[in-house]
């Protein structure tokens, strides 16, 4: 594969000519140019390494994990474990020999697996945990199905909400602290929001609940997108749990991290049953090819797009961009984690948003334009961008030549 990692320090014109490189290897972009794709939080496009991966599975080795000892049963038993460790490094696990890697459907199974299969058999009567009650319904019904499950066996268990910030909408960790109490055992928490793009600061959680409480985190946002360290001195959690389609694999295909310091090992219950093998072998070149390309450029590039198109929006009275207001400027000095990860929500204050989505795809624009699955979300409906590395700028430009048109 040709995706290559400029050295840090490059001028922007090598940053450009880096990422027309990697653009090139995505066949349906280059196949519809007069189309943009912009709703990569939903699901991220395919490189040509994936799918040339996915091919060669499916023609050399396709068959299934853990179940037979011939020669295509065995190579796909390895390729499963060796995607197992390829996730551990790809998350920069200290210590992978302690940790495990469950694969799922995605990032709503994985967190109805953790709360499902480890939470209930963690909490005991009068316990608390905190779980995020405006971001993503994946990241909250788990939990509270959990705390049903717990009351019917008569274990009684309080949710209470991860206070936030009304301002920039991060977890406000000075609240935080002043809601942890004696008997919380766990923490529920999102790394990227997926509607205001804002990176959640989840390192602060650790900090207030102190160090022997197990935190979940939605990754769903971020792996893929920007470097994630799990451990002391990075993310200090003990789940991160994603999904492989929005990290350039095929969907159906997602993973648990569980690093098994703190609580009861993860054992995802009842049997397996065949794993998505072919799911599976693309997450593995996904992660590769992330790899060789570099997610502090990814990061570095989505970052840029998001603040190039806030830029021009801020000027539009017409509309109202959700999330921190502070971020919206390019001439803003904040470092690029506190700029939306590539991820901008916004309002028209006279066309519904679905409809600013059809009059968006009828100039060639792909967008998301619905809830996006908020818990409490607002009934008026979010327009939401969401670039990936094979975005261009002069997309990003001529969207927003097309939304001024609209004022």
């Amino acid at each position: 594969m040709s995706a290559r990692q400029p050295p840090a320090g490059r001028r922007p014109e090598e940053l450009r000519r880096w990422q027309r490189e990697l653009r090139r290897q995505f066949p349906i972009l280059t196949a519809h140019p007069e189309l943009a794709y912009l709703d990569s939080a939903a699901t991220a496009q395919k490189p040509q390494a994936v799918l040339d991966a996915v091919t060669a599975y499916l023609t050399t080795a396709n068959a299934n994990a853990g179940r037979g000892t011939y020669p295509w049963a065995n190579e796909t038993t390895r390729m499963v474990e060796r995607t197992r460790l390829r996730v551990k490094e790809f998350l920069g696990d200290p210590d992978p020999d302690r940790s495990a890697v469950h694969f799922t459907s995605g990032t709503t199974e994985g967190l109805r697996t953790v709360a499902r299969d480890w939470l209930t058999a963690f909490l005991t009567d009068g316990d608390e945990i905190l779980v995020p009650f405006t971001d993503h319904r994946a990241n909250l019904d788990p939990w509270l199905e959990a705390q049903a499950l717990l009351a019917a066996r008569g274990v009684r268990v309080r949710v209470r909400a991860l206070p936030v910030q009304p301002e920039s909408f991060d977890y406000d960790h000075r609240a935080l602290a002043a809601v942890v109490g004696p008997r919380t055992r766990f923490v529920a928490a999102t790394h990227v929001h997926h509607v205001y793009g804002a990176d959640m600061n989840v390192q602060r959680i650790r900090a207030a609940v102190g160090p022997d409480v197990p935190i979940c985190l939605d990754a769903a946002q971020s792996v893929g997108h920007l470097p994630i360290r799990v451990g002391p001195g990075g993310l200090d959690v003990d789940f991160v749990v994603f999904s492989g389609h929005k990290a350039l694999a095929l969907p159906g295909t997602g993973a648990v991290w569980a690093r098994g310091a703190r609580g009861p090992e993860l054992r995802p219950g009842g049997w397996s049953g065949t794993p998505n093998t072919v799911g599976i072998a693309s997450l593995e070149a996904a992660l590769g090819w992330l790899d060789a390309a570099g997610l502090d450029r990814v990061a570095e590039w989505t970052t840029a797009l998001a603040t190039r198109l806030t830029d021009r929006l801020r000027h539009l009275p017409a509309y109202e961009v959700l999330g921190c207001q502070a971020s919206l400027g390019a001439d803003t000095a904040l470092p690029p984690q506190q700029r939306r990860r590539g991820i901008v929500s916004l309002r028209h204050r006279d066309i519904p948003s679905d409809d600013l989505g059809f009059v968006l795809f009828s100039h060639g624009f792909m967008v998301r334009a619905d809830s996006l699955c908020q818990a409490g979300a607002d009934e008026r409906g979010v327009v939401r961008i969401s670039p990936h590395v094979y975005t261009s700028e002069e997309e990003i430009d001529r969207l927003a030549t097309v939304l001024a048109t609209l004022t």
